[in-house]
């Protein structure tokens, strides 16, 4: 047990209560599969997440927001947590202790918190969460919240936090790959009525209490909130659970039961944060999803620039690169947009790499194409390899010409033979598939590898540090047919069924053609719905006419979110296609893509791409700063990309929305176009991306505007007049 002398156990006094130190607890298991193979071998809260494991993002987080006692419960890879806390600076911080809860049978959450309540060790309200939680948000004003209805209500047992996030209409998933989730909501109150992440759309209906509706006067139905899984509780929660030993999820069994409990009226409340970050590693996807928010630093100070793990920080250059100061790359090499490379990394000649974490120490070859993958310590990349969307662990080798299809896994020391490629969604590990898998999603309880086959891999378990490690045969034990001549690993099959599964979480972007399928499969299914007349709608509120403004300046400032997050993933395609040559119709594909995925329109597309194309123009290096210089810039970069950008421009409301767009930019990201308006609107109109009539109609609406909002029409006159003649002569 990692646990400091010195902590005070707190009276149980009224008075003394206010004095109890902020306690969390920290749950270090997943109790749950997603993550396998590689949590066979390594506990969840370990895996790197841009180079940085995943437990230090929440323990940062807590010390931050003033948590002074962390219990971090152990169960699966026990000894390997506890050796690495032992070993790292919380154990020494003054106001900061690390307390471990070690457990050898515990299969759930609710074990965990039964084991935690036995301890006594919790006196007061705790901040629950799991150690895959990244956030920065303050815990302050939520803290006081749910103090304040304590003091009304010894009833108020939770405080969930939740944030909005608006799933797809066509995929029915969060960005983090995760279920839609449907919440009702007392808009007054904020307390939670209702809470469903199984829903089926297509059924058509939601039921809900007829005793909801009697006893509340107004209520509000969400699909696009997403559950943070950051929980304030009471100490009553841990005793609730020792009550019921049937709880053993957190959210199906504990948060739905005492919902539907009528007779301790128990009551959970909810905390919506706007402009700050939390989110949890759930999946594959959504462990791509916060590393890219990372990367585009929404999690700040949680950023690799900032030194808060480890001995080196990366630089941060143009274009979210970021690059550790001991690196070896060569003159040819191309890092591309949104990449970090780890310390003692060496890359080879004519190696291009975008949209990736590269980890410490690895060996990058020659005419290695990397794209949108994660590549963790230790990895060496033999020349001409080709990776795309994929996952490669410690140590790992990829012989010469090998291929990762998108959304591989390759786990620890696996090694993939010359030129051989992996399939897609194919995971390849050391450890042979277990004949049978547990029904039960929660049972990720794999220290010591049981209900796996045996394999011409040894395996033993290191009792002094928990790992389970694999000792290799003869070369030739292992089939070739695999992973390729001189390989060594399993390719794990898919499950029946489980292929659907692998690409709504994995890594790598939902295929357009599978988003086609999707929905065409939901227009059928919609059209059948429809004759029943039992369509579910995408959003409702059980609200009055006289309230349904209640939270409306609150959706609308966080509709503005997804467009944010719409605009930095439209820009990431954008600036890989300018380094890797990618052709524009590619880029259309993808872009359709996210277009789907985030329910935007062909209006949204445009105004996204020519943002990044303006924002390519302004960080492109040039021989002195002069705006004709920057102008030369805009009307190159324009004439290279014109034809994407008249792609999503079939409409004269498309092409005012690239207006407004452009004016927003002069106003707030990139004030230095604003002097060069009216010449960059005129060379649009050259290039035919604009057509006149949107210029002319642009300038007519805002002919009743305030001045302040008529600066750029003002800036423009002569070119407006120059139309209205031409117009005029054409007209004659």
């Amino acid at each position: 047990m990692v646990r400091r002398k010195g902590s005070t156990r707190a009276s149980e006094d009224a008075e003394e209560l206010v004095r109890v130190p902020l306690h969390a607890i920290l749950l270090a298991d997943s109790f749950a599969q997603k993550f396998r193979p590689i949590t066979l071998e390594r506990p969840k809260v370990l895996l790197p997440l841009v180079n940085v494991p995943m437990i230090e993002y929440t323990l940062a987080w807590l010390e931050s927001a003033g948590v002074e006692e962390v219990f971090v419960f152990c169960c699966a890879h026990s000894k390997q947590v506890i050796n690495y806390l032992e070993n790292s600076h919380w154990v020494s911080l003054p106001h900061f202790e690390v307390t471990t809860i070690e457990s050898h049978n515990s299969v759930s959450a609710g074990d965990a918190l039964r084991l935690i309540y036995e301890r006594n060790v919790i006196h007061g309200d705790f901040v629950l969460v799991s150690g895959d939680t990244v956030s920065n948000m303050s815990l302050t004003q939520a803290l006081q919240e749910h103090k304040d209805r304590r003091k009304k209500d010894n009833n108020a047992v939770m405080t969930m936090v939740i944030k909005r996030s608006k799933p797809s209409p066509i995929t029915h998933q969060s960005r983090l790959g995760t279920d839609e989730l449907f919440m009702a909501i007392d808009p007054y109150t904020k307390q939670l009525l209702y809470y469903e992440d199984k829903a089926d759309p297509l059924k058509g209906t939601l039921s809900l209490e007829k005793m909801l509706l009697a006893d509340k006067p107004s209520i509000s139905l969400h699909n696009d909130k997403q559950d943070c899984y950051i929980d304030i509780c009471s100490p009553e929660v841990l005793s609730i659970f020792t009550d019921n030993f049937d709880y053993q999820h957190l959210r199906r069994h504990f948060i739905k039961g005492l919902l539907v409990d009528d007779i301790m009226g128990y009551k959970i409340f909810t905390h919506e944060i706007h402009s700050n970050y939390a989110a949890r590693v759930d999946n594959f996807r959504s462990y791509d999803t916060i590393s890219k928010d990372i990367i585009q630093r929404w999690t700040y100070p949680l950023v690799p620039d900032v030194q808060f793990f480890g001995k080196y920080t990366a630089k941060l250059e143009r274009q979210g690169m970021y690059r550790a100061s001991d690196i070896g790359q060569s003159r040819s090499a191309q890092i591309g947009p949104f990449t970090i490379i780890g310390n003692g990394t060496n890359i080879g000649d004519n190696t291009i790499i975008s949209n990736s974490v590269i980890g410490e120490r690895c060996t990058i070859g020659s005419n290695v194409s990397i794209e949108g993958s994660y590549i963790w310590d230790n990895v060496t990349i033999e020349d001409g390899c080709v990776l795309k969307h994929a996952i490669v662990c410690n140590d790992v080798t990829m012989k010469s010409r090998a291929v990762l299809e998108p959304g591989v896994i390759l786990c620890f020391k696996v090694v993939i033979g010359q030129e051989f490629v992996v399939p897609a969604y194919s995971k390849v590990s050391l450890l042979q598939q277990p004949t049978k898998l547990d029904s039960d999603e929660e049972l990720e309880y794999a220290d010591h590898s049981s209900g796996v086959v045996e394999t011409p891999v040894t395996r033993t378990v290191d009792k002094l540090n928990g790992e389970l490690t694999c000792t290799l045969p003869e070369r030739e034990a292992w089939s070739t047919s695999e992973v390729g001549a001189g390989g060594v690993g399993y390719i794990w099959s898919i499950c029946e069924g489980g292929h659907e599964e692998e690409w709504r979480h994995s890594v790598a972007p939902i295929p357009v053609d599978k988003l086609t399928e999707v929905v065409q499969a939901a227009e059928d299914d919609l059209e059948l719905s429809t004759q029943d007349r039992n369509v579910l709608p995408p959003s409702g509120e059980l609200i009055p006419d006289s309230n349904s403004n209640v939270s409306e300046d609150d959706d609308n400032e966080d509709s503005r979110d997804d467009s944010v997050y719409f605009e930095k993933e439209v820009e990431a395609t954008f600036l890989r296609a300018v380094h890797e040559n990618v052709k524009e119709d590619h880029v259309i594909l993808e872009v359709n893509s996210l277009r789907l995925s985030y329910n935007m329109t062909s209006a949204d597309c445009a105004g996204a791409l020519f943002y990044s194309v303006l924002k390519l123009a302004l960080e492109t290096p040039s021989s002195s700063n002069t705006t004709c210089e920057l102008l030369k810039n805009v009307a190159s970069t324009i004439t290279r990309w014109q034809k994407l950008l008249k792609s999503y421009l079939q409409s004269i409301d498309e092409e005012i929305e690239v207006i407004l767009k452009f004016e927003e930019m002069c106003l707030e990201s990139a004030k230095e176009f604003s002097a060069l308006f009216a010449q960059i609107l005129h060379l649009l109109y050259e290039k035919e991306i604009l057509q006149e009539e949107a210029v002319l109609k642009w300038a007519s609406e805002k002919e009743g505007a305030e001045e302040s909002d008529r600066v750029f029409v003002k800036q423009s006159e002569k070119f407006i007049q120059w139309l209205n003649e031409a117009s005029e002569e054409d007209d004659d």
